[in-house]
């Protein structure tokens, strides 16, 4: 197959690209890893229980790792919060645009970031690719937040239009490769969630812009994640989690059903109340893999930590909550703010468990993460 390789900024960026595609050609995919792989992966960790970490000061993942706005003192200090309250995992998205744009220095950042992270004793899930929010990013300064709106400046990774021409999926390939390369073997990282909702069509927000093929498009771009991770092979876990659909076994769209089949650990996302939590996990426990809950805790849905953590902690599965700080990207205000008009912090937070000054939104809520995940 004849790859027709995008034009790219930096001779840094071309020799990665070089050193990628000279792996990818002499390198037999490694094959997913046995169950008893996982366990033994799983054997001997603490609970896992975090959130999804942006620092309070990035609208995106574009102002979270361009060298302009990473901001390495605001991540130490929320970092230093997370492990106030007993968190000790969190899951943070990468993005393709920094690496493109200057590999080496975006290479440095993240470790920076893995180093903050490990002063405060959080292992890291970092994530390649997500399919949600503004399907057009481009880097440089990204636009200030709509007032009161969730999530109002968040952009998929890759954009649209590199997701539609796989042509230029050597570029992607590159950035993939070069990242697990380097980190393959790092201890500090939890494992490599390789596509975030990769069928999410953003319906309520840009749908008019979307394309109908995600499904489709994002397929190819996952089942290529997957080929390029396990040629690299690294020493962590591979995961892609389902988020949506029906689960059952002969039920599962082929998506679902994919990310299922190939994945090391089983994630998963789940916003729904307590019973729908419980099914899901007694679900997914027929496969024989430790779990990661990658998403959940939107409390207007009836998803709490109250609720839910205690029965996550009980079937060991980890609890990775949607977002942590509420800063820029506004996820304390519901998905609903993209059609209902707020003008005011919404009467119950959707999701987030601090402010950006570090105080509790709920200090109720704080304490009994505190009980439950930092027992005396």
């Amino acid at each position: 197959m004849v790859i027709s390789l995008p034009r790219l900024r930096t001779a840094g960026c071309r020799a990665a690209l070089f050193v990628a595609l000279t792996i990818s050609a002499v390198a037999a995919p490694a094959a997913r890893w046995s169950e008893a792989q996982a366990h033994a992966w799983m054997k001997g960790r603490p609970y896992l229980a975090g959130g999804n970490y942006l620092p309070s000061t990035a609208i995106n993942q574009l102002e979270m790792w361009q060298p302009d706005t990473f901001d390495p003192a605001t991540i130490d200090r929320e970092l230093g919060w997370a492990q106030d309250i007993g968190f000790n995992c969190m899951r943070v998205f990468l993005h393709n645009l920094p690496w493109r744009d200057d590999p080496k220095g975006f290479l440095q950042r993240v470790d920076t970031f893995l180093g903050l992270a490990e002063k405060h004793r959080v292992s890291v899930l970092l994530v390649f690719f997500d399919a949600c929010w503004d399907p057009y990013p481009r880097s440089g300064p990204q636009r200030p937040p709509k007032p009161h709106v969730h999530n109002s400046g968040w952009v998929q990774s890759p954009g649209l239009e590199l997701l539609m021409n796989g042509r230029a999926h050597g570029e992607l390939e590159a950035y993939v490769k070069d990242v697990l390369t380097r980190f393959k073997d790092d201890r500090r990282i939890l494992g490599w969630d390789l596509f975030n909702e990769p069928n999410n069509p953003n319906a309520s927000a840009y749908g008019t812009i979307e394309t109908p093929y995600k499904p489709e498009y994002g397929m190819i771009l996952l089942k290529e994640a997957f080929r390029w991770a396990r040629e690299i092979n690294p020493t962590q876990p591979l995961t892609a989690g389902p988020w949506e659909g029906d689960w059952t076994p002969g039920k599962q769209s082929p998506i679902n059903a994919y990310m299922l089949e190939n994945s090391d650990l089983i994630s998963f996302h789940c916003y729904d109340p307590l019973d729908k939590m419980r099914a899901r996990i007694e679900l997914l426990e027929k496969l024989g893999r430790p779990m990661l809950c990658t998403e959940f805790m939107a409390r207007p849905q009836g998803s709490r930590f109250e609720t839910h953590l205690p029965l996550l902690k009980q079937k060991n599965v980890a609890a990775v909550a949607w977002g942590f700080i509420a800063g820029k990207s506004q996820t304390n205000y519901p998905w609903d703010s993209w059609k209902k008009v707020y003008t005011a912090e919404p009467p119950e937070w959707f999701h987030d468990v601090l402010r950006a000054d570090g105080s509790a939104y709920k200090p109720d809520e704080v304490a009994f993460l505190q009980r439950l995940l930092r027992p005396q």
